[in-house]
């Protein structure tokens, strides 16, 4: 595409990880695998949590959302740079983007949220045994999930809304290989992103509270395990908190970083990793590693694999 034809079109150009169009198929390929993994990691979990009568807990009703969540998040960003790759062009529609924006932003802070609510389960379950039926209650279990859908879309209502306001000129070349806001901010024409800026600072703040309210669940839940008489014990504790710290930590983390680090004219291959880190590697991985220590989603996915 010409620079010309890059200036007066109405969407934009996502450039991705390379020029070179064979290294361009040989990543759409790679991505299209990770997605149709990821995809069946995440349905195959929502399926045992969904029919299987001893996976019915909370704990793994919660899980079944995260998945969901999960497989929406990699449905959102992959499959249109594995389409626009293939196809050669990268270009991607203004209401394309901005849909983009709103979903990805959406199921981030969902993600966010309903990852603060697990952990207060882990926190409920083993700090307050006693209370733990009445305190998350199926009713109650039911209202914070849909909290949790509910500032999602608030959260993507708020965060697209403040991109329309934003006029964009010059070579609208995105480079990444989706519609990742830092690179929308590059291209504005004046300084008409202040209501972004407003919107991704009381994000932050509240992204903070969560992370915040998740340390306090995790010190707690540390602090009684540890007065464990039982090694037994300790070990069942561990093998239902540890995958989820892994999952937040990692999610957030790369997150913050990508988010953090300024954006450059010239994206290095640290800038692309850390964009795969928080937004392919989590919904992929998440199945597996919420699967390898716990031996009741490992006996409910053997029985659905075996079953005839």
């Amino acid at each position: 595409m010409t620079p010309r034809n890059m200036t007066t079109m109405s969407g934009f150009l996502l450039m991705g990880f390379s020029d070179n169009h064979e290294l361009q198929i040989l990543q759409a390929l790679l991505f299209l695998l990770t997605y149709l993994l990821g995809s069946a990691g995440n349905f195959i979990i929502i399926t045992i949590t969904t029919l299987d009568p001893q996976l019915q807990s909370p704990m793994y009703y919660f899980l079944k959302h995260l998945s969901i969540l999960d497989l929406s998040s990699l449905s959102v960003t992959v499959p249109q740079y594995v389409d626009s790759s293939l196809a050669r062009s990268g270009y991607i529609s203004y209401g394309q983007c901005m849909l983009q924006i709103f979903f990805f932003t959406g199921l981030a802070w969902s993600e966010v949220a309903l990852l603060t609510v697990m952990s207060y389960d882990r926190y409920v379950a083993i700090c307050l045994p006693l209370h733990y039926e009445v305190i998350m209650s199926p009713r109650k279990c039911t209202w914070a999930v849909a909290a949790v859908w509910l500032s999602g879309g608030i959260s993507g209502t708020l965060f697209t809304a403040s991109t329309l306001s934003i006029r964009f000129c010059g070579h609208k070349i995105i480079h990444q290989f989706f519609c990742d806001i830092p690179q929308l901010l590059k291209l504005s024409c004046s300084n008409d992103d202040f209501g972004l800026l407003k919107v991704s600072t009381f994000i932050a703040v509240m992204g903070f509270a969560c992370f915040m309210g998740i340390a306090f669940s995790y010190g707690q839940i540390f602090s009684t395990v540890l007065r464990m008489p039982s090694a037994e014990g300790r070990s069942k504790v561990f093998s239902t908190c540890l995958p989820h710290l892994f999952v937040v930590s990692f999610f957030l983390s790369t997150g913050i970083c990508a988010y953090l680090k300024p954006t450059s004219d010239s994206p290095t291959t640290l800038d692309f990793m850390l964009s795969i880190f928080y937004t392919v590697l989590p919904p992929t991985l998440n199945p597996v590693i919420y699967s390898l220590r716990n031996q009741s989603l490992k006996r409910a996915i053997k029985k659905l694999l075996l079953s005839e």
